[in-house]
C-alpha cells in the first residue's frame, strides 16, 4: 500500500507504484483537525466529548417528544436521560475491560474507573443501556421493559452516529488501507495510510436507521406492537457492525488470529434477538399489543 510519505520522499527501493495507486493516494482525503477543541487552563474540551453531548442533548429532546405522543409522564424523561447516561457510560467501559483487554486490566484494577484515558465498547453500552432501563422500568414507568426500549433506541440510533463522529474527531476504530478515492488519511493516526473511514460508514448508517425508526414510531402503528422497534434497531444496528467490521482494523492484537473478530462475534446475539423479538412482536395477538 502506498502511503503519502512514499509520494513525497520516493518508493521503496526495488518498488514501483501504477499512475491510478499515485492518484488515488494524492486524492485522498487528509483528516488532519486535532482531537481537542479547546484548551482552558487545565481543562481540555474534546471533539469525542461534545459529541457525547450532543448525542444526549438530542436524545433527550427526540424522548420528550416521543413520551408527549404517548401521554405519560413528563418527568419521566429527566429519569431515563439519568438511567441511560449511567448504564451507558458503565456498560461502554465495562465492555472495554472485559471484552477486549481483561488481561491488562486485572493487573491494574484501579485504571477500570479512568474513562478518560479512552477505551469504550459499544456493544457493552448496549448492555448497560437495556440493564439500566430494566431498573428504570421497575422503579418507575412500571411498564413493560420492552416498552421503553421501543422508545429509547430511537434516539439511541442517532446517538450512535455522534459517537461514531466523536471517533472520526479522535482519528481512532479506523478501517483497513485502501485506495478507493473516499479514503481518508488519518494525521494523528499510527500511519499515512489512505484508509476506509469505518467511523463514517457507520455514522451514516445509524442516521438512516434513525430515520427509518423515527418513521416507523410515528407514522405506523409499530409502536403498538411490543417489541418490534427494538427488534428492528438491534438487527440492523448489529447486521451493519458485523458487516463493517471486515473492512476494520482489529481493536486488540489477539483478534489477529480470530476467524471473526470481537465485534462481529459479539455482534451475532445481538441479531438473532433482534430477529426473535421481530417475530415475537408479529406472533402475539393484537389485544397482547397495547400497552
Amino acid at each position: 500500500m502506498v502511503t503519502v510519505k512514499d509520494i513525497i520522499f520516493g518508493p521503496l527501493e526495488n518498488e514501483t507504484y501504477s499512475i491510478m495507486q499515485i492518484l488515488n493516494i494524492l486524492a485522498a482525503f487528509v483528516w488532519n483537525t486535532d482531537p481537542d477543541l479547546l484548551h482552558l487552563g487545565p481543562l481540555t474540551v474534546r471533539w469525542y466529548g461534545l459529541c457525547w453531548v450532543m448525542a444526549f442533548g438530542l436524545g433527550i429532546f427526540i424522548i420528550t417528544k416521543m413520551f408527549k405522543t404517548d401521554g405519560v409522564k413528563p418527568e419521566w424523561v429527566d429519569s431515563v436521560f439519568i438511567y441511560v447516561f449511567v448504564g451507558t457510560v458503565i456498560g461502554a467501559r465495562l465492555g472495554h475491560v472485559f471484552f477486549y483487554n481483561w488481561s491488562y486490566y486485572s493487573q491494574n484494577l484501579w485504571e477500570i474507573p479512568m474513562i478518560w484515558k479512552g477505551g469504550l465498547a459499544s456493544h457493552g453500552g448496549a448492555i448497560g443501556i437495556i440493564i439500566s432501563l430494566w431498573l428504570f422500568s421497575k422503579r418507575v414507568s412500571k411498564k413493560s421493559i420492552l416498552w421503553v426500549l421501543d422508545r429509547v433506541v430511537v434516539p439511541t440510533a442517532l446517538g450512535g452516529a455522534f459517537i461514531r463522529l466523536g471517533n472520526f474527531f479522535n482519528h481512532e476504530i479506523y478501517g483497513h488501507p485502501t485506495d478507493l478515492p473516499w479514503g481518508v488519511v488519518f494525521k494523528f493516526g499510527e500511519d499515512s495510510l489512505a484508509r476506509h473511514p469505518t467511523q463514517i460508514y457507520e455514522a451514516l448508517f445509524c442516521v438512516l436507521l434513525f430515520a427509518l425508526l423515527m418513521y416507523l414510531f410515528f407514522k405506523t402503528d409499530a409502536r403498538q406492537k411490543t417489541g418490534l422497534i427494538f427488534g428492528i434497531f438491534l438487527a440492523l444496528l448489529f447486521t451493519s457492525r458485523f458487516l463493517i467490521e471486515f473492512v476494520k482494523e482489529n481493536q486488540e492484537s489477539f483478534e489477529d488470529s480470530m476467524i471473526l473478530n470481537m465485534g462481529q462475534w459479539l455482534s451475532i446475539p445481538f441479531v438473532l434477538a433482534g430477529i426473535g423479538f421481530i417475530v415475537w412482536s408479529y406472533l402475539r395477538k393484537p389485544s397482547a399489543n397495547k400497552n
